[in-house]
């Protein structure tokens, strides 16, 4: 029978709120999974899809939740020179991976994955963190340009 003097008890809270930099972090983590697997499903040639949950209003006014496929764009492409090429967005914004750099190559898709992979890894140790903020507040302006303007 275990006794509780066998825990390791330490005083600690949960936070009410993640710290902003967290969030901006899980979210381009996040879509840098859904790229890995929309490679991985284009490497395999099937499909991949992430469903979302919109509200639609019927013609009655009653509402209703409805799951749809969300539509995923590759951020690789292939460069005028011929090189398989991958970039980082976040929201509309292409992000510097290093100084004055929007873009890593690839050799082919299989070698594809593996760099969004890294790049993943390098997202959720911080290594964006600094372009994502710039990021972040640029698209933010765009939004108080378009409600104070209307």
């Amino acid at each position: 029978m275990g006794t509780i003097k066998q825990l390791n008890l330490i005083s600690a809270r949960k936070p009410r709120s993640i710290p902003a930099v967290q969030q901006r972090r899980f979210k381009l983590s996040d879509k840098l999974w859904e790229q890995i697997q929309l490679a991985k499903s284009h490497v395999n040639r099937t499909t991949f899809t992430v469903n979302r949950r919109i509200t639609l209003k019927d013609t009655a006014g009653n509402y209703r939740t409805v799951e749809r496929p969300k539509r995923i764009r590759p951020w690789w492409f292939v460069a005028p020179d011929g090189t398989l090429c991958v970039s980082i967005y976040y929201g509309s914004k292409c992000l510097e991976i290093a100084q004055g750099r929007t873009a890593a190559t690839a050799k082919n898709m299989t070698d594809l994955i593996s760099v969004l992979e890294i790049l993943k890894q390098e997202a959720e140790a911080g290594h964006f963190d600094h372009v994502i903020e710039q990021a972040s507040g640029c698209l933010k302006m765009n939004f108080t340009k378009k409600s104070l303007g209307s």
